[in-house]
């Protein structure tokens, strides 16, 4: 048997021929299962090389580019948001300091305006104070040009000065009416009390004289049988009565000093005589 073996390069397969002294038909089928075989198996491995292209040089020097200009895009991009960031951080600080500036001018402007307000009304005030007389004494409440609150010897509690008469001798004592006249020759009023505060103030300035059945005058006075009013016409808004004693047709209102604690309103005939508080407005408005 001669084996004779053909190679070619181009079509990746070979023949074999055998070649015997009888047996020729099993041979030939044999050798053309074996081409059918080794062609299969050469076509195989072509297709799997095909499988995988071949990339030219220009084709990769394209994707380096393009991967190259999307890298700069990114980085253009990157850029632009860090410098838009820095600048609306920038804007906003600054917005924030002329907002801050601006609420501090205002706030000056504010407090300007409260102060010339205050001023005002304060100067509206002591204005209203002297129109209430017939003929003010300047010498007397501005000695010096220098204003003062309340006139001297009173003694000013918010708003008001109070005069505590302190006279020792009965002959100098008032009846109710003498005493609301005599408030009137000081530009004033017999006392008006219309709060818890205003009358703690009042007690801690009376002091006792006498009997225990005398005391100060304030403006109370009785005008119906059931009915009590100040001497300004005014209402009680508060009352701090000693007692529910009844009283007589004339009646009126003093403190009674001698009734050591806050309720010490007393009912008495209004001609006995007794000291008084005056009360008046101050000339220069406390702040």
């Amino acid at each position: 048997m001669f084996l004779f073996l053909i190679m070619e390069e181009e079509l990746n397969y070979a023949n074999v021929t055998f070649k015997t002294n009888g047996v020729s038909t099993q041979i030939d089928s044999e050798k053309s299962s074996l081409k059918e075989i080794i062609y299969e198996e050469v076509k195989t491995e072509e297709k799997r090389q095909d499988t995988h292209p071949i990339i030219t040089e220009n084709e990769k020097r394209a994707q380096f580019h393009t991967l190259l200009f999307l890298g700069i895009i990114c980085f253009i991009l990157l850029l632009a948001i860090i410098i838009l960031s820095v600048y609306f951080t920038y804007e906003q600080r600054r917005q924030s300091g002329v907002l801050a500036e601006q609420n501090l001018k205002l706030e000056a402007v504010s407090a300007a305006l409260q102060r010339r307000t205050a001023e005002r009304n304060r100067l509206n005030w002591t204005l209203d104070v002297i129109l209430d007389y017939d003929n003010f004494p300047a010498a007397e409440r501005c000695p010096q040009k220098q204003c003062k609150p309340c006139p001297k010897d009173w003694v000013m509690f918010q708003s008001n000065c109070y005069l505590f008469t302190k006279d020792e001798y009965s002959n100098n004592w008032k009846t109710w009416e003498q005493s609301r006249m005599f408030c009137l020759r000081e530009n004033a009023t017999l006392a008006v009390i219309d709060s818890q505060e205003e009358q703690e103030f009042i007690n801690n300035k009376t002091e006792t004289y006498n009997d225990n059945k005398h005391g100060y005058w304030i403006g109370l006075k009785k005008v119906t049988e059931d009915m009590w009013t100040w001497a300004d016409g005014r209402n009680l808004s508060v009352t701090f009565w000693s007692t529910e004693e009844a009283a007589n047709r004339l009646s009126c209102g003093l403190i009674n000093p001698h009734l050591y604690h806050s309720s010490n309103w007393a009912k008495s005939s209004c001609n006995m005589k007794n000291r008084c508080i005056c009360e008046t407005r101050v000339l220069i408005r406390p702040d």
